[in-house]
């Protein structure tokens, strides 16, 4: 059962309470606009049935009283600039708890600086570049971190698939995909591998004519595509219309192509967070629920988004308080929360111990293949 219900049975299942009497606000920071748009609906989903359940029954017990939850949503349009401004709004003006998001690493991380200055609780579902928790005291994650997911990816290349000359092509600009990228590059050279070509763009590129060239040229075997869900088609595309016949290796972003899509990445293994067909308890409760409500399976971002609001929940059970600095103690006191994407503790830092899902593109649809745990 996850930590965020408290009632027994299904999620729908929670009988109406009375209404709470004091109300905790937590800020939402999601790109409900913007090219992100469709990783914002897949967080404000799982947010709402997080949330909607847990006020359902009554709201959060705390000490002798109930506190109802109120999620105060802003739009970061996938903007830096944008989501800095939305944080310090939700934090000065608004008088959140905590927030949960940015999800993309390239917002998460300047907002992370705003949420340590200000000292309020920050849990990033989605965001795997190491530099937004790094340093940070109140900064937390929901997901593995790049320098793992990166050496996973590279060593299932060689040792499962066989392959020996990789090459990769990623945006330069952006610190999700430059960070996955040159971990990839490290760790497959290190295992005896031959990075045969590290091809660089910068944000918003179209053509990639002249990268392909460059690719198919390298001889490369396998090519890293450590790139956003809606940029992955048209590079995919491109490289297979001027002769590329590599396999394609995705990351954890690939979970957000869109299904139409997904024949242009057939047969090819991505790393994961989440499969709607993990077997534990709490995940088929989780998918089961999901689909009921929105008529369609979760995907990692929703499935994140949901474990951040229970830890988040969890956190403020366990310390009996509301404010800032105890919810950020109870996060870090986390061991072994049995969230929808595995079980999740935190070891000294704002970084989860978690295991990696290892996905591939069959009959046009992601299937689970391969799982990798993190060390005891």
């Amino acid at each position: 059962m996850l930590l965020i219900l408290v009632c027994v049975g299904s999620i729908l299942a929670c009988a109406a309470q009375p209404e709470p009497e004091n109300t905790l606000r937590i800020g939402l920071l999601a790109p409900i606009t913007g090219e992100l748009e469709y990783v914002g609906q897949s967080t404000i989903e799982a947010a709402t049935l997080a949330i909607d359940a847990l006020n359902a029954e009554g709201g959060l017990a705390i000490g002798n009283e109930r506190w109802r939850i109120e999620i105060v949503t802003a739009d970061t349009e996938d903007n830096a600039e944008v989501a800095v401004q939305a944080a310090r709004r939700l934090i000065n003006q608004e008088q959140v708890v905590a927030l949960i998001g940015p999800q993309a690493s390239r917002n998460a991380i300047p907002v992370a600086r705003v949420a340590e200055q200000a000292q309020i609780p920050m849990i990033s579902p989605w965001s795997t570049n190491p530099e937004t928790t790094a340093g940070k005291y109140y900064v937390f994650r929901a997901g593995f971190i790049d320098p793992f997911q990166g050496a996973v990816i590279a060593r299932f290349a060689i040792e499962e698939l066989g392959m020996q000359k990789a090459a990769t092509l990623y945006d330069v600009a952006s610190a999700y995909n430059k960070g996955l990228a040159e971990v990839f590059i490290e760790q497959f050279e290190r295992l005896g591998g031959d990075v045969v070509a590290a091809e660089t763009y910068t944000t918003g590129t179209t053509d990639f004519s002249s990268h392909a060239k460059v690719l198919r040229e390298s001889g490369a075997d396998v090519i890293f595509l450590p790139n956003y869900g809606n940029e992955v088609p048209l590079q995919v595309r491109q490289l297979r219309a001027a002769g590329i016949t590599a396999d394609f290796l995705g990351s954890d972003s690939w979970a957000t192509i869109l299904e139409d899509d997904l024949p242009l990445v057939a047969g090819s293994f991505y790393s994961a967070h989440f499969s709607p067909d993990i077997e534990a308890p709490a995940a088929r409760e989780f998918v089961t629920a999901y689909q009921n409500r929105y008529n369609h399976l979760p995907d990692d971002v929703a499935a994140l988004t949901y474990d951040s609001f229970g830890l988040l929940v969890t956190a403020i059970t366990q310390q009996g308080q509301t404010t800032p600095e105890a919810i950020r103690d109870g996060l870090s006191q986390i061991v072994a929360y049995p969230g929808v994407t595995g079980t999740i503790s935190y070891r000294g830092s704002g970084d989860p111990v978690k295991s990696v899902v290892i996905m591939q593109v069959r009959n046009n649809i992601p299937a689970f293949a391969y799982l990798v745990e993190p060390a005891p």
